[in-house]
């Protein structure tokens, strides 16, 4: 089975570069990165991995200067592609931050499917991670309220030729997705990658590749990207705006 991927973008994230995308590195710029879900098309279902991101007033409650555009939201961008939520048959959820998983209540036929290590982080978080995972000890209802999920804990086959295997690190169960299509295989990353220059490598630091700056444990960060780069080269990062230069990647 061979599949095409279609990025999608719900909205802009306003972000420190070193701080959150490079660890250490050009700390103090600021920089918009886009929210990025990704829509499985060719198989016998639909396939969405993650839902996206909150609109403006929370996203700028989460990161000052974040917006996001009337029309962008997945609801939105789906209608502007002719399908209906409704349609989505599978959601895979690379982990449950905020910007990963609004308006995911709008998919009423599709099943939810999530490590179990972040369903239980996100039902239960540290209080640094309240604002991520929008915790109800904030007065805040997350998105993921209430939701029946399918929940998985080692690598797994959603489809034939798309399986999902955990890069955690960034968050405690974060996954990424492995799809098949006529080119080769790609690996939606997911956070485990930001950025390209993530998969860019310092000789002189003696570094295969660029730490991410946001993580919940170093050691399973770095050990997650090389466990992506080691399976494909062709990686697409989580918030990075090149993946746009092309429409569908097949």
């Amino acid at each position: 089975m061979s599949y095409a991927i279609r990025p999608i973008n719900t909205g802009f994230i306003q972000v420190d570069t070193g701080i959150h995308i490079t660890a250490g590195r050009n700390v103090g710029v600021k920089t918009l990165i886009p929210s990025t879900t990704w829509l499985i098309e060719g198989g016998k279902e639909l396939i969405l991995v993650d839902t996206g991101m909150a609109p403006t007033a929370s996203a700028d409650w989460h990161h000052p200067g974040s917006y996001q555009p009337e029309g962008m939201d997945i609801g939105s961008q789906l209608k502007q592609n002719h399908i209906a939520p409704e349609d989505v048959k599978k959601v895979i959820f690379t982990h449950l931050h905020w910007d990963h998983c609004y308006n995911m209540k709008i998919f009423t036929q599709a099943e939810f499917i999530v490590h179990q290590k972040e369903l239980n982080f996100a039902l239960n978080p540290i209080p640094p991670y309240y604002k991520s995972y929008e915790s109800p000890v904030l007065g805040l209802e997350p998105p993921f309220a209430g939701v029946d999920f399918k929940v998985i804990q080692d690598e797994y086959e959603v489809a034939p030729g798309i399986v999902v295997f955990p890069t955690p690190g960034h968050s405690p169960g974060h996954q990424s997705v492995e799809v098949q299509t006529a080119t080769g295989n790609y690996v939606i990353a997911g956070d485990a990658v930001f950025a390209e220059e993530n998969l860019k490598s310092d000789p002189k630091g003696h570094l295969p590749y660029i730490p991410i700056g946001r993580f919940v444990n170093y050691l399973e960060m770095w050990e997650s990207i090389g466990k992506i780069m080691h399976r494909t080269k062709r990686i697409l990062p989580g918030h990075d705006s090149r993946v746009f230069q092309k429409e569908i990647y097949s």
